[in-house]
């Protein structure tokens, strides 16, 4: 079927969201490193049950390729799902370039992004198993509205450890988790053992995702009937988020195109891998000829300058250890507005594609993005997170590359997230406020000195 070029969006029906998850474990170019204890031996299953769902350790741990989707979590995707493929065509002409540019639009779901995907899928399995309260980190709220949703849509309690920079910036964030019924503190809080130890070195503490997500372990850890949630970095948080991925490839193929580049922000990694995934799926069975770039901030280089290595992904070190790009897990961002992505560590996935030179990484800083957002924003109309705005810019540097060299290429990108919550950040912007973080080498090196005086058995 032939599609006009002047088209502006392509639309799935219901009936055609995804049934299966792909998991891309069984396709990797090596085996995935294992999560390791403090004295280097792998972790078991087992180990982890105190944390998580058994389902979802399962789903970590699996070599099916596909999993299915439970029809109950289908129902629930189905207030938003399936999400537009939009054609940038306006974006495209101010560029003037021979590029096509598509965005998948994750920003119509309940909590305004990606997050639900998995949120729903996981507050389902743990209520399967009787759980009765979930507890999460969350850094700009996204993940935390999204869990507070989940929670709601399958009768369960939530409990939110909000960044505490965050939690001042975006108040509103906080009010859409509350009017789902969940409790969210800010962190370092006074709730947990751990936060308050840190509010006694170090009571102006902005807070990161590290301590959030020490909080919300030691909490679920604590008490009954609760278990922990995580919104990017794990296999089965990633595998959960392909539905986009598998959704915007029947889109191309309802308009006889493919991407040849596709784009996406990177803090933990879930928003782009659920949309690369798929495509990586083609690469290695159809062997099509398609290439892959992660952005993140300058302010948070875990993949363009974290060491690859085993790390904690919380800062108490209550986590497994994980082979990953990080940047020490005692890690204490700059307050950028793309809270999604200040994280110390990355998805191990794609850390490993990464290093096999699979998936490429560029690093922008802020001030850069939120010009790229603004172009955006006057071109497209959609107002972006600061989070996928840095794909946005990755995405306007390479059209006009293609307008310099005349290539008629092909790129795909994740509008993961909206940003009617971000309006702050863009009064910043606006007013000329915002500062060009770039993080230090020095302190990446300090902190990974620091992590190999703990742990003298890691070797690289």
């Amino acid at each position: 079927m032939r599609i006009d070029p002047k088209f502006m969006k392509v639309l799935l029906s219901e009936d055609e969201i995804p049934k299966h998850w792909y998991n891309i474990l069984p396709d990797l170019p090596e085996q995935l490193p294992l999560p390791l204890n403090k004295d280097g031996n792998p972790i078991k299953p087992e180990d982890l049950y105190v944390i998580f769902a058994k389902e979802l350790i399962r789903q970590e741990m699996s070599n099916d390729r596909w999993i299915r989707i439970p029809e109950e979590v289908r129902e629930v995707y189905r207030i938003w799902r399936p999400t537009p493929l939009f054609r940038a065509i306006r974006l495209e002409k101010y560029l003037k370039t021979p590029a096509k540019i598509y965005y998948k639009f994750e920003s119509i779901s309940p909590a305004g992004s990606h997050k639900p995907n998995t949120a729903v899928a996981q507050a389902y399995y743990n209520m399967k198993e009787g759980v009765e309260r979930l507890t999460t980190e969350t850094g700009a709220g996204q993940w935390g509205s999204a869990l507070a949703f989940g929670c709601c849509m399958f009768d369960l309690e939530a409990t939110i450890y909000m960044v505490r920079v965050s939690y001042e910036q975006k108040p509103f964030r906080r009010i859409l988790m509350e009017l789902w019924g969940a409790k969210v503190y800010p962190s370092p809080s006074a709730n947990t053992e751990f936060g308050r130890s840190v509010l006694e070195k170090d009571p102006e503490n902005p807070g990161s995702l590290g301590i959030a997500i020490s909080e919300a372990i030691e909490d679920a850890i604590k008490h009954e009937n609760t278990k922990y949630t995580l919104g990017s970095v794990l296999n089965h948080v990633l595998l959960h988020q392909t539905i986009i991925g598998l959704e915007a490839k029947k889109q191309f193929e309802m308009i006889e195109d493919y991407p040849d580049l596709i784009v996406g922000c990177i803090g933990g990694g879930s928003s782009f891998s659920g949309l690369f995934w798929p495509f990586y799926y083609d690469k290695v069975h159809k062997k099509k000829d398609v290439e892959f770039l992660a952005v993140e901030p300058t302010a948070c280089p875990s993949v363009t300058k974290g060491v690859y290595t085993y790390d904690h992904g919380d800062t108490a070190r209550l986590t497994p250890l994980l082979k990953m790009h990080t940047l020490g897990h005692d890690f204490i961002p700059p307050p950028i507005h793309a809270g999604g992505l200040r994280y110390h560590g990355m998805a191990p996935t794609l850390c490993l594609l990464a290093d096999h030179g699979i998936v490429k990484a560029r690093a922008y800083n802020q001030v850069e993005v939120f010009k790229a957002a603004s172009i955006f924003v006057k071109t497209e109309g959609h107002l972006p997170a600061p989070e996928p705005a840095h794909a946005i810019k990755a995405v306007i540097d390479e059209a006009i590359r293609c307008r310099e060299t005349g290539e008629e290429k092909t790129i795909l990108f994740l509008l993961c997230g909206h940003g009617h919550f971000d309006m702050k950040a863009y009064q910043d912007y606006l007013e000329g406020m915002l500062v060009p973080y770039e993080y230090p080498e020095e302190q990446i090196r300090k902190s990974i000195e620091k992590l190999r005086e703990l742990y003298p058995w890691i070797k690289s």
